[in-house]
């Protein structure tokens, strides 16, 4: 089982994160990955990049992040949730172990 840090980033940090953030886990545990979440809003996403992985992300991020982003809304509205969790696997290599 591969661990993963992810970074999820909304508008306020709170509620918005929470949602997403149990969702990832619930689907990414699923695939096969051990993910530890980390929330926080948009404009503190350099300050909590240390250990990342990926960011999930529902708002625009801006700055030159080095870390693969995926910004959807799909964990929130439950459209097209497949899709990005496959765009995620994909985006940390594909690799669950």
């Amino acid at each position: 089982m591969r661990r993963v840090k992810i970074l999820v980033v909304c508008g306020t940090g709170i509620a918005t994160s929470t949602v997403v953030s149990r969702k990832l886990e619930e689907k990414l545990s699923k695939e096969g990955f051990e993910v530890e979440t980390r929330q926080c809003k948009a404009s503190e996403v350099s300050a909590n990049l240390e250990g990342v992985d990926i960011i999930v992300s529902t708002t625009p991020i801006s700055g030159n992040v080095k870390v693969p982003i995926v910004r959807t809304l799909a964990f929130l509205t439950g459209v097209g949730e497949e899709d990005a969790i496959q765009e995620i696997i994909q985006k940390l290599g594909g690799d669950k172990s």
